[in-house]
């Protein structure tokens, strides 16, 4: 079994809303970093001209490769992030190796094959 990691960056007050969305596309899982910072092209500014960030999540998901692509478009409808610039952003990457995730393979297996 294959697999990839989805990290999403997220606004924090839309983080459970897509963790809850991933899990119904198949995802078995999810770990939730807190208090992230960032910013898009252009920093916001405040009136004061200071700058204005917003608290933001990290989510990660590791899934099963033939996954990977149903759960960044949920994600990405979920939090709105190609209708309202700032939401957050999704993207997944390779993963060579994992380990101590034996317990969610059989679950994965059944899904995955589902899905084919």
């Amino acid at each position: 079994m294959h697999f990839k990691l989805i990290i999403a960056l997220t606004e924090d007050g839309i983080t459970d809303k897509i963790v809850d969305a991933a899990k119904e596309k198949g995802a078995t899982g999810s770990t939730v970093i807190t208090n992230a910072k960032g910013e898009g092209i252009k920093a916001s500014k405040t009136f004061f001209g200071l700058n204005l960030e917003t608290q933001r999540d990290v989510v990660l998901l590791l899934v099963e490769e033939h996954l990977t692509r149903e759960i960044l478009e949920t994600i990405a409808r979920t939090g709105e992030f190609d209708n309202s610039p700032g939401t957050g952003i999704a993207f997944s990457i390779d993963v060579d190796d994992a380990v101590g995730i034996s317990h969610q393979v059989d679950e994965l297996t059944e899904i995955v094959e589902e899905e084919l």
